[in-house]
Protein backbone atom coordinates (compact mmCIF):
# COMPACT_ATOMS: atom_id res chain seq x y z
CA UNK A 1 0.00 0.00 0.00
CA UNK A 2 0.99 3.88 -0.68
CA UNK A 3 -0.46 5.05 2.44
CA UNK A 4 -0.15 4.28 5.49
CA UNK A 5 -2.31 6.19 8.01
CA UNK A 6 -0.56 7.61 11.26
CA UNK A 7 -2.00 9.10 14.51
CA UNK A 8 0.36 10.50 17.09
CA UNK A 9 0.69 12.91 19.81
CA UNK A 10 3.75 14.78 20.59
CA UNK A 11 5.00 14.47 24.05
CA UNK A 12 7.44 16.92 25.39
CA UNK A 13 9.49 18.00 28.38
CA UNK A 14 8.09 20.31 30.45
CA UNK A 15 10.02 23.42 31.75
CA UNK A 16 9.09 24.57 35.42
CA UNK A 17 5.50 26.18 34.79
CA UNK A 18 5.80 28.69 37.40
CA UNK A 19 9.27 30.06 35.92
CA UNK A 20 8.01 30.61 32.63
CA UNK A 21 4.81 31.95 33.41
CA UNK A 22 6.40 34.65 35.84
CA UNK A 23 8.72 35.57 32.84
CA UNK A 24 5.95 35.62 30.19
CA UNK A 25 3.82 38.00 32.15
CA UNK A 26 5.85 40.15 34.72
CA UNK A 27 9.41 40.34 32.87
CA UNK A 28 8.49 41.22 29.12
CA UNK A 29 5.06 42.90 28.17
CA UNK A 30 4.93 44.36 24.63
CA UNK A 31 3.32 47.32 25.67
CA UNK A 32 5.26 49.40 23.00
CA UNK A 33 4.13 47.09 20.01
CA UNK A 34 1.12 47.51 17.91
CA UNK A 35 -0.25 44.53 15.66
CA UNK A 36 -3.57 45.54 12.92
CA UNK A 37 -4.27 41.78 12.10
CA UNK A 38 -5.99 43.90 8.92
CA UNK A 39 -3.34 45.20 7.71
CA UNK A 40 -0.32 43.09 9.18
CA UNK A 41 1.26 45.54 10.14
CA UNK A 42 3.37 46.03 13.18
CA UNK A 43 4.54 48.88 14.74
CA UNK A 44 7.33 48.96 17.18
CA UNK A 45 8.74 50.98 19.34
CA UNK A 46 12.12 49.44 21.12
CA UNK A 47 12.83 51.82 24.12
CA UNK A 48 13.62 48.67 25.90
CA UNK A 49 16.15 47.73 23.09
CA UNK A 50 19.29 49.63 23.54
CA UNK A 51 21.06 49.94 20.40
CA UNK A 52 24.36 50.51 19.12
CA UNK A 53 25.22 50.91 15.51
CA UNK A 54 28.34 50.06 13.64
CA UNK A 55 31.03 53.53 12.82
CA UNK A 56 30.46 52.51 9.14
CA UNK A 57 28.80 50.03 7.15
CA UNK A 58 29.67 47.54 5.21
CA UNK A 59 26.78 47.44 2.38
CA UNK A 60 29.16 48.88 -0.02
CA UNK A 61 30.76 44.94 -0.06
CA UNK A 62 27.33 43.24 -0.85
CA UNK A 63 26.99 42.59 -4.93
CA UNK A 64 23.61 41.28 -5.49
CA UNK A 65 24.59 39.87 -8.70
CA UNK A 66 26.78 37.42 -7.06
CA UNK A 67 25.89 36.59 -3.21
CA UNK A 68 26.55 32.89 -1.60
CA UNK A 69 23.99 31.65 0.63
CA UNK A 70 24.87 32.12 4.36
CA UNK A 71 28.57 33.84 3.94
CA UNK A 72 27.86 37.80 3.32
CA UNK A 73 26.52 38.85 7.28
CA UNK A 74 25.14 42.03 7.49
CA UNK A 75 25.68 45.13 9.67
CA UNK A 76 24.49 44.24 13.24
CA UNK A 77 22.73 41.50 15.49
CA UNK A 78 20.51 41.46 18.27
CA UNK A 79 21.23 39.38 21.71
CA UNK A 80 19.76 39.14 24.87
CA UNK A 81 20.51 36.84 28.15
CA UNK A 82 18.51 34.66 30.06
CA UNK A 83 19.49 34.88 33.46
CA UNK A 84 17.32 34.18 37.20
CA UNK A 85 14.89 33.12 35.32
CA UNK A 86 14.10 36.43 32.91
CA UNK A 87 15.39 37.57 29.59
CA UNK A 88 17.31 41.13 29.97
CA UNK A 89 20.08 43.06 28.76
CA UNK A 90 18.75 43.21 25.50
CA UNK A 91 20.47 45.06 22.57
CA UNK A 92 21.04 45.09 18.69
CA UNK A 93 24.84 45.69 18.46
CA UNK A 94 27.12 45.71 15.91
CA UNK A 95 27.97 41.90 14.38
CA UNK A 96 31.16 40.14 15.38
CA UNK A 97 32.57 38.14 17.42
CA UNK A 98 31.55 36.77 20.93
CA UNK A 99 33.77 36.14 23.96
CA UNK A 100 32.59 32.55 25.66
CA UNK A 101 33.69 30.30 28.10
CA UNK A 102 34.89 27.00 26.79
CA UNK A 103 33.09 25.01 29.79
CA UNK A 104 29.88 26.70 28.19
CA UNK A 105 27.17 23.48 28.71
CA UNK A 106 26.16 24.06 25.22
CA UNK A 107 29.57 23.63 23.72
CA UNK A 108 29.48 19.84 25.54
CA UNK A 109 26.11 18.91 26.08
CA UNK A 110 24.16 20.49 22.93
CA UNK A 111 21.24 22.29 24.34
CA UNK A 112 21.32 24.92 21.20
CA UNK A 113 18.24 25.48 18.94
CA UNK A 114 17.55 27.97 15.90
CA UNK A 115 14.96 29.39 13.68
CA UNK A 116 15.14 30.55 9.59
CA UNK A 117 13.09 33.45 8.47
CA UNK A 118 13.33 35.72 5.27
CA UNK A 119 12.45 39.29 4.59
CA UNK A 120 11.85 40.58 1.32
CA UNK A 121 10.93 44.22 -0.52
CA UNK A 122 7.65 44.59 -1.69
CA UNK A 123 7.39 46.99 -5.29
CA UNK A 124 7.00 50.44 -2.78
CA UNK A 125 10.89 49.07 -1.40
CA UNK A 126 8.71 48.17 1.83
CA UNK A 127 10.21 45.53 4.74
CA UNK A 128 7.95 42.72 4.28
CA UNK A 129 8.31 39.43 6.85
CA UNK A 130 6.88 36.28 5.71
CA UNK A 131 4.94 34.20 8.76
CA UNK A 132 6.97 34.91 11.76
CA UNK A 133 4.87 34.38 14.36
CA UNK A 134 4.98 30.49 13.18
CA UNK A 135 8.66 30.53 13.41
CA UNK A 136 8.28 32.04 16.96
CA UNK A 137 5.77 29.25 17.85
CA UNK A 138 8.15 26.48 16.48
CA UNK A 139 11.39 27.81 18.32
CA UNK A 140 9.34 27.55 21.57
CA UNK A 141 7.92 24.23 20.42
CA UNK A 142 11.75 23.37 20.32
CA UNK A 143 13.19 25.45 23.37
CA UNK A 144 10.61 23.13 25.28
CA UNK A 145 11.92 19.64 23.66
CA UNK A 146 15.52 20.58 24.69
CA UNK A 147 14.37 21.66 28.34
CA UNK A 148 15.48 25.59 27.02
CA UNK A 149 13.39 28.69 27.95
CA UNK A 150 10.60 29.98 25.82
CA UNK A 151 10.81 33.43 24.37
CA UNK A 152 7.29 35.03 24.49
CA UNK A 153 6.22 35.32 20.93
CA UNK A 154 5.51 39.44 20.99
CA UNK A 155 9.19 39.91 22.07
CA UNK A 156 10.26 37.15 19.44
CA UNK A 157 8.87 39.22 16.99
CA UNK A 158 9.87 42.61 18.04
CA UNK A 159 13.37 41.47 17.69
CA UNK A 160 13.20 40.40 14.35
CA UNK A 161 11.59 43.22 13.37
CA UNK A 162 13.47 45.95 15.11
CA UNK A 163 17.16 44.19 13.55
CA UNK A 164 15.23 45.03 10.33
CA UNK A 165 15.28 48.18 10.58
CA UNK A 166 18.62 48.77 11.39
CA UNK A 167 19.67 46.90 9.12
CA UNK A 168 16.76 47.48 6.29
CA UNK A 169 19.80 48.76 3.49
CA UNK A 170 20.82 45.10 3.47
CA UNK A 171 17.92 43.32 2.20
CA UNK A 172 18.41 42.85 -1.94
CA UNK A 173 15.94 44.19 -4.39
CA UNK A 174 16.78 41.59 -7.43
CA UNK A 175 14.14 38.57 -7.89
CA UNK A 176 15.14 35.35 -6.53
CA UNK A 177 17.29 37.41 -3.30
CA UNK A 178 16.10 38.15 0.33
CA UNK A 179 17.54 38.39 3.91
CA UNK A 180 17.61 35.29 6.06
CA UNK A 181 17.13 35.83 9.28
CA UNK A 182 18.74 33.34 11.44
CA UNK A 183 17.46 33.57 15.87
CA UNK A 184 19.20 31.11 17.76
CA UNK A 185 19.69 29.94 21.15
CA UNK A 186 22.29 27.84 23.35
CA UNK A 187 22.99 27.26 27.01
CA UNK A 188 25.70 29.24 28.95
CA UNK A 189 26.02 27.64 32.03
CA UNK A 190 29.86 27.39 32.74
CA UNK A 191 29.70 23.93 34.12
CA UNK A 192 30.48 20.34 33.50
CA UNK A 193 27.72 17.91 34.14
CA UNK A 194 25.01 16.44 32.37
CA UNK A 195 21.84 19.01 33.39
CA UNK A 196 19.62 21.68 32.04
CA UNK A 197 21.34 25.20 31.73
CA UNK A 198 20.56 27.93 33.67
CA UNK A 199 21.57 30.78 31.72
CA UNK A 200 20.95 30.85 28.03
CA UNK A 201 21.72 33.93 24.98
CA UNK A 202 19.70 34.37 22.11
CA UNK A 203 21.26 35.99 18.92
CA UNK A 204 19.36 36.97 15.95
CA UNK A 205 21.76 38.06 12.69
CA UNK A 206 20.73 38.28 8.97
CA UNK A 207 22.66 37.62 5.35
CA UNK A 208 21.36 38.21 1.95
CA UNK A 209 21.10 35.60 -0.13
CA UNK A 210 20.23 34.14 -3.25
CA UNK A 211 18.60 31.04 -4.36
CA UNK A 212 20.15 27.84 -1.88
CA UNK A 213 20.00 25.56 -4.76
CA UNK A 214 21.19 26.91 -8.14
CA UNK A 215 19.71 23.93 -10.53
CA UNK A 216 17.22 21.23 -9.94
CA UNK A 217 18.68 18.73 -7.45
CA UNK A 218 19.50 14.71 -7.25
CA UNK A 219 18.71 12.69 -4.16
CA UNK A 220 19.40 9.55 -2.79
CA UNK A 221 17.20 7.60 -0.17
CA UNK A 222 19.01 6.53 2.70
CA UNK A 223 18.73 3.00 4.43
CA UNK A 224 21.22 2.20 6.75
CA UNK A 225 21.77 6.19 8.35
CA UNK A 226 18.90 7.43 10.00
CA UNK A 227 18.96 11.59 11.30
CA UNK A 228 16.16 11.21 13.88
CA UNK A 229 14.13 7.95 15.74
CA UNK A 230 10.39 7.72 17.48
CA UNK A 231 10.37 9.67 21.12
CA UNK A 232 14.31 11.55 20.07
CA UNK A 233 14.14 15.55 18.81
CA UNK A 234 14.25 14.98 15.01
CA UNK A 235 10.56 17.52 15.47
CA UNK A 236 12.85 20.36 17.44
CA UNK A 237 14.83 22.25 15.32
CA UNK A 238 17.91 21.03 16.89
CA UNK A 239 21.73 22.20 15.83
CA UNK A 240 22.66 18.70 16.73
CA UNK A 241 20.51 17.16 14.68
CA UNK A 242 21.86 18.53 11.44
CA UNK A 243 25.52 17.16 12.90
CA UNK A 244 24.24 13.71 13.29
CA UNK A 245 23.50 14.08 9.25
CA UNK A 246 26.68 15.58 8.26
CA UNK A 247 28.71 12.44 7.68
CA UNK A 248 25.72 10.52 5.35
CA UNK A 249 25.11 13.83 3.22
CA UNK A 250 29.17 13.36 2.66
CA UNK A 251 28.76 9.83 1.87
CA UNK A 252 25.65 10.52 -0.45
CA UNK A 253 27.65 13.63 -2.02
CA UNK A 254 30.78 11.55 -2.78
CA UNK A 255 28.55 8.95 -5.16
CA UNK A 256 27.20 12.05 -6.98
CA UNK A 257 24.09 13.12 -5.24
CA UNK A 258 23.30 16.73 -3.83
CA UNK A 259 21.30 15.44 -1.09
CA UNK A 260 19.71 12.64 1.09
CA UNK A 261 15.62 11.62 1.99
CA UNK A 262 16.04 10.00 5.29
CA UNK A 263 13.73 7.29 6.21
CA UNK A 264 12.29 5.81 9.45
CA UNK A 265 14.86 4.41 11.65
CA UNK A 266 12.87 1.40 12.56
CA UNK A 267 12.56 -0.06 9.29
CA UNK A 268 14.03 2.23 6.83
CA UNK A 269 10.56 1.53 4.91
CA UNK A 270 9.00 4.80 5.39
CA UNK A 271 9.84 8.43 3.71
CA UNK A 272 10.45 10.95 5.90
CA UNK A 273 12.05 13.98 5.34
CA UNK A 274 15.27 15.48 3.41
CA UNK A 275 18.84 17.03 4.79
CA UNK A 276 17.02 20.94 4.84
CA UNK A 277 13.41 20.09 3.34
CA UNK A 278 10.49 18.33 3.70
CA UNK A 279 9.28 16.10 0.83
CA UNK A 280 6.19 16.19 -1.66
CA UNK A 281 5.35 14.02 -4.58
CA UNK A 282 2.61 14.86 -7.32
CA UNK A 283 0.87 11.70 -8.28
CA UNK A 284 -2.47 12.87 -11.08
CA UNK A 285 -3.86 15.42 -8.69
CA UNK A 286 -2.73 14.83 -5.66
CA UNK A 287 -0.43 15.87 -3.32
CA UNK A 288 2.00 13.59 -1.10
CA UNK A 289 3.40 14.04 2.10
CA UNK A 290 4.37 12.45 5.06
CA UNK A 291 2.63 13.20 7.79
CA UNK A 292 4.67 15.78 10.57
CA UNK A 293 5.06 12.65 13.21
CA UNK A 294 7.82 13.04 16.16
CA UNK A 295 10.34 12.77 13.87
CA UNK A 296 9.95 14.80 11.19
CA UNK A 297 10.22 19.17 11.73
CA UNK A 298 6.62 20.56 11.10
CA UNK A 299 8.03 22.99 8.06
CA UNK A 300 6.40 26.43 7.75
CA UNK A 301 7.02 26.39 3.85
CA UNK A 302 5.35 22.90 3.96
CA UNK A 303 2.40 24.31 5.85
CA UNK A 304 2.35 27.08 3.23
CA UNK A 305 2.41 24.95 0.32
CA UNK A 306 -0.66 22.46 1.33
CA UNK A 307 -2.48 25.37 2.06
CA UNK A 308 -1.91 27.01 -1.37
CA UNK A 309 -2.63 23.81 -3.06
CA UNK A 310 -6.10 22.95 -1.36
CA UNK A 311 -7.42 26.59 -2.28
CA UNK A 312 -6.08 25.73 -5.78
CA UNK A 313 -8.12 22.36 -6.11
CA UNK A 314 -5.48 19.86 -5.47
CA UNK A 315 -6.23 16.81 -3.38
CA UNK A 316 -3.83 16.91 -0.05
CA UNK A 317 -2.71 13.63 1.47
CA UNK A 318 -1.04 13.52 4.45
CA UNK A 319 0.27 9.86 5.43
CA UNK A 320 3.63 7.47 5.61
CA UNK A 321 4.99 6.94 2.51
CA UNK A 322 6.43 3.63 1.64
CA UNK A 323 9.37 2.91 -0.04
CA UNK A 324 8.71 0.17 -2.24
CA UNK A 325 5.39 1.89 -3.01
CA UNK A 326 7.26 4.90 -4.20
CA UNK A 327 9.80 3.34 -6.16
CA UNK A 328 7.22 1.25 -8.11
CA UNK A 329 4.81 4.34 -9.14
CA UNK A 330 8.53 6.54 -9.80
CA UNK A 331 9.47 3.59 -12.36
CA UNK A 332 5.56 3.68 -13.75
CA UNK A 333 6.31 7.18 -14.37
CA UNK A 334 3.28 8.11 -12.61
CA UNK A 335 4.85 10.25 -9.87
CA UNK A 336 4.83 13.77 -12.15
CA UNK A 337 6.83 15.70 -9.42
CA UNK A 338 8.66 15.20 -7.04
CA UNK A 339 10.15 18.85 -4.47
CA UNK A 340 11.70 19.61 -1.40
CA UNK A 341 10.31 22.75 0.43
CA UNK A 342 12.33 24.94 3.43
CA UNK A 343 13.11 28.51 4.08
CA UNK A 344 16.47 28.07 2.55
CA UNK A 345 15.35 26.64 -0.60
CA UNK A 346 11.71 27.66 -0.94
CA UNK A 347 11.13 25.14 -3.35
CA UNK A 348 13.86 22.46 -4.94
CA UNK A 349 12.53 20.22 -7.63
CA UNK A 350 13.98 16.74 -7.97
CA UNK A 351 15.34 15.37 -11.19
CA UNK A 352 15.99 12.61 -10.05
CA UNK A 353 15.70 9.71 -6.77
CA UNK A 354 18.57 7.28 -6.18
CA UNK A 355 17.35 4.12 -4.16
CA UNK A 356 19.32 0.33 -3.98
CA UNK A 357 21.10 1.50 -6.71
CA UNK A 358 18.74 2.37 -9.18
CA UNK A 359 18.17 6.17 -10.17
CA UNK A 360 14.76 6.99 -11.14
CA UNK A 361 14.42 10.17 -13.18
CA UNK A 362 11.51 12.56 -12.90
CA UNK A 363 9.64 13.90 -15.97
CA UNK A 364 11.39 16.63 -17.65
CA UNK A 365 10.23 20.51 -15.95
CA UNK A 366 7.86 22.47 -17.91
CA UNK A 367 7.06 26.29 -17.00
CA UNK A 368 3.37 25.04 -16.31
CA UNK A 369 4.61 22.57 -13.42
CA UNK A 370 2.93 23.04 -10.01
CA UNK A 371 6.50 23.34 -8.52
CA UNK A 372 7.48 26.02 -10.61
CA UNK A 373 4.13 27.66 -9.64
CA UNK A 374 4.27 27.80 -6.01
CA UNK A 375 7.48 28.48 -6.25
CA UNK A 376 6.41 31.68 -8.59
CA UNK A 377 3.29 32.10 -6.38
CA UNK A 378 5.14 32.37 -3.17
CA UNK A 379 7.73 34.69 -4.05
CA UNK A 380 5.16 37.00 -5.13
CA UNK A 381 3.38 36.42 -2.06
CA UNK A 382 5.90 37.76 -0.16
CA UNK A 383 6.42 40.83 -1.92
CA UNK A 384 3.06 41.74 -1.68
CA UNK A 385 1.94 41.14 -5.64
CA UNK A 386 -0.45 38.52 -4.83
CA UNK A 387 -3.01 38.61 -2.58
CA UNK A 388 -2.86 37.45 0.76
CA UNK A 389 -5.74 35.31 1.89
CA UNK A 390 -3.93 33.38 4.58
CA UNK A 391 -2.67 36.89 6.76
CA UNK A 392 0.77 35.36 6.49
CA UNK A 393 2.83 38.94 5.09
CA UNK A 394 3.53 40.92 7.98
CA UNK A 395 4.84 44.72 6.82
CA UNK A 396 7.94 46.31 8.92
CA UNK A 397 7.13 49.51 10.21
Amino acid sequence: MWLKPVSLVLSMCNLALDRDNKYQLSVYTLTNAKQSHSMNTIETLSSKFKVTKVAKSRIDELDEDNIPFGKVFADHMFEMNYVDGKWSDMEIKPYGPMELSPAISALHYGQSIFEGLKAYRNLEKETMVFRPYANATRMNASAVRMCMPEIPKELFVEAVFELLKVDSQWIPNKAGTSLYIRPFMFATDNYLGVKPSETYKFLIFTCPVGSYYTEPVKVKIETMYSRACEGGVGRAKAAGNYAASLYPARKAKEEGYHQLIWTDAKEHKYIEESGTMNMMFLVDDTLYTPTTSGTILPGITRDSVLKIAQSWGYEINESSIHVEELTRLLKAGKVKEAFGTGTAATIARIKSIGYDGVDYNLPSFAEDDFSIRILNFLEDLKRGKEEDLWSWVYKVN
